[in-house]
């Protein structure tokens, strides 16, 4: 074994929320810089990190060791008592699956903002994992500490015995005080109880000139300033040192170091990511299967929407066809289930007179979403194509975006919680991160600069919330910013910290739409962490992780129109009119006179001033203008709006090329869809 050999055994990532600043793409490079065969991510009480970190490791060649800080509860019942870590790394799918139950007991049972679990519950759970004692901090040293040498050899013989032999005494030598009598009275007890020693860093920062930024981190999270003393602090030395370095520092004790590798070994599991997992919805009917449910709940559902507008047979034979060819894939794909879930929730919220959005999106290219109900738009007279939203060439999840009214979804999603029980629905995590214009006020506070000469910085950095400008581009596309960092220490200073610390993870919350249903117990896929403002299970990995751990994500978006659509419905029910919303007529003289005039202050899509300005240009005269428009208006397709004005006022147009004329004929020749791109490239190129 070579002298320039270690393993980081004990990192804290950017996900170690406003305590970790190191990024899990640093972690892993740092690592493989450094030669490391492997490398720990153990946060602070959650696993938010642990599938991204897996997959990062393994597409870079280093091995994946995931773990957790766990702690035991505080000690002292004094408010402000911390809660003491230890360290557990999976050594295998039973030590994963442990791992998650353990730091989501932490965050169901404990306390969200400092997580804990109970020394038995930690126990029960050991299987599969290693155990490190938490070094400096951990309950062991710290009774050491207090000169209580008995309760800690209890301790640690109630650990031993639990982790049978996959157990070690972690010493650090960050320069801390109390570090030399600790270790004279914890490395003999090891000797004694014949438990092995490793050396950990409990890394917090990358690079030693990080420290000054990751204190200011800890101030803003403890909403402290730098110079207060009595406030927790992390040594300047707990920066990812090289192999070289960390040998340097245990010289004298060259196994602990070689037992890093040795531990490295043993842990030889990762976060796996899984193809979608689909629980079987409860309204599949008796004997039947979920693909027989599916189509016959769509020919019913068929039958009715014909019935309203009383087609005649040639009408029913196109919708036939259609609605057969449209389950034939969702059947090949293996999506039945996916529509009978969505379709469940939604006739529930119909039948309970809670307003549902008649469908955005590509789903409202499915007849079968329209026979079912989830969506009220007919997608036959749109020329609206089933295959952008389920294409069996290019297979991904459906995903039907769908709006409920704001102030009765938490109703439908209690439905769902119901119907497939509490353990198995979550909402999803997302991570609030510092960004440039909150860094600089942030760091100014606890730098204890003047707010005005703060201010003075943060009002020159560009507010776009849609493309968040980095503080680099900020300060490069300024030069006041840049003439401020030269002509002032205090504010270089400043800069320079809300620099390294911009982009890190400040807090956790809920995504406002997603909602993720399992075939299990969630914490058996994922590890969960709770919503302190709501009593929702909430999964520690956000979106894009989620999905990738198997689990299938279902939009439940709060539309403040629909809400305000159903207060004018109730108000005119007051005075004995009944208006049904889906029978509108669509060609109305006077809603396109109100239109054509700009007049939209509250119509959804249509208030702001931009759209406006469109809508007096282009004087819609019928409902495909509208979509035109509404199509039309983002970056990009945008150049092509007074085009399309003047040639709906009657300018002459010829398509790109004649075979495709009928393709653009409704939009004058300019290509506005997807579908229509869809069908050129069938046409022209041949395309399936």
């Amino acid at each position: 074994m070579s002298h320039a050999d270690f393993v980081h055994l004990r990192n804290h990532s950017a996900y170690s929320l406003s305590q970790g600043a190191i990024r899990i793409p640093e972690l892993v490079s740092l690592a493989a810089k450094n030669g490391m065969p492997a490398v720990a991510l153990t946060d602070s009480g959650n696993l938010f990190g642990a599938l991204e970190f897996s997959l990062y490791c393994r597409s870079n060649g280093v091995q994946p060791i995931v773990g957790c800080q766990i702690s035991l509860p505080p000690r002292s019942t004094k408010p402000g008592a911390m809660s003491e870590p230890l360290v557990v790394l999976a050594r295998n799918e039973e030590g994963l699956a442990n791992l998650q139950i353990l730091s989501s007991e932490g965050f169901l049972n404990g306390d969200p903002a400092d997580p804990s679990v109970a020394v038995d519950f930690l126990c029960q759970h050991a299987a599969g994992l290693f155990l490190l004692t938490g070094g400096n901090r951990g309950p062991i040293n710290k009774l050491i500490l207090e000169e209580q040498k008995s309760d800690a050899q209890a301790l640690l013989s109630r650990l031993e015995e639990a982790f049978r032999g996959n157990i070690a005494v972690e010493l650090n030598r960050l320069g801390e005080a109390g570090e030399q009598e600790v270790e004279s009275v914890l490395i003999p007890m090891a000797d004694q109880m014949d438990i092995p020693l490793v050396a950990t860093n409990e890394c917090f920062f990358p690079k030693p000139e990080m420290h000054e930024a990751h204190d200011a981190l800890l101030c803003i999270a403890q909403g402290r300033t730098i110079a207060e003393e009595d406030r927790w602090h992390v040594s300047p030395q707990a920066w990812f040192k090289t192999p070289a370095e960390m040998r340097a520092v245990f010289h004298d004790l060259p196994e602990a170091c070689d037992n890093t590798l040795i531990i490295a070994q043993k842990c030889a599991v990762a976060a796996c990511t899984r193809k979608p997992l689909l629980p079987i919805c409860p309204k599949v009917r008796e004997g039947s299967t979920e693909e027989e449910t599916l189509r016959a709940m769509a020919w019913e559902g068929l039958e009715k929407r014909l019935e309203a507008i009383s087609a005649d047979e040639e009408k029913r034979k196109l919708y036939s066809e259609r609605l057969q060819v449209e389950l034939d894939i969702i059947a090949r794909m293996g999506f039945p289930g996916y529509f009978l879930i969505v379709a469940d929730f939604i006739q529930w919220a119909k039948a309970h007179d809670i307003p549902v959005g008649p469908g955005r999106g590509s789903g409202a290219g499915s007849l079968v979403a329209y026979a079912l109900t989830i969506t009220d738009i007919d997608p036959i007279p749109f020329g609206l194509l089933f295959e952008r939203f389920l294409n069996p060439e290019r297979v991904s999840m459906p995903d039907f975006d769908i709006d409920f009214c704001q102030d009765r979804r938490d109703e439908v999603i209690r439905y769902v919680r119901e119907e497939y029980g509490g353990s198995r629905v979550a909402q999803i995590i997302t991570f609030g991160k510092l960004q440039a214009k909150a860094a600089v006020r942030d760091v100014g506070r606890v730098l204890g600069l003047p707010y005005g000469m703060v201010n003075r910085v943060a009002e020159l950095i560009p507010n776009n919330p849609a493309k968040p400008v980095s503080l680099s581009d900020a300060i490069d596309g300024e030069p006041r910013l840049q003439e401020m960092r030269d002509s002032d220490e205090s504010l270089k200073r400043l800069m320079e910290i809300a620099l390294q610390l911009e982009g890190l993870y400040r807090h956790a919350s809920t995504h406002a739409a997603g909602v993720v249903i399992g075939d299990r117990e969630l914490v058996e896929l994922v590890p969960l962490y709770r919503d302190p403002k709501s009593d929702m299970l909430v999964t520690q990995y956000n979106m894009k992780y989620v999905e990738q751990a198997g689990l299938v994500k279902f939009d439940f978006l709060g539309l403040t129109t629909l809400t305000i659509l159903k207060r004018g419905l109730d108000f005119l029910k007051e005075q004995g009119i009944t208006v049904d919303l889906s029978r509108i007529p669509l060609d109305d003289a006077k809603t396109f006179e109100m239109l054509a005039k700009g007049d939209t202050a509250g119509v959804f899509q249509f208030e702001g001033a931009g759209m406006r300005d469109m809508l007096k240009q282009m004087a819609a005269s019928r409902l495909e203008d509208l979509i035109a428009g509404v199509s039309l208006y983002r970056p990009g397709p945008m150049a092509n709006i007074p085009d399309y004005c003047r040639r709906k006022h009657g300018e002459p147009w010829e398509p790109p090329h004649e075979e495709i004329r009928d393709i653009l004929e409704e939009t004058y020749g300019i290509m506005v869809y997807q579908e229509q791109v869809m069908q050129i490239a069938q046409k022209m190129a041949g395309y399936s």
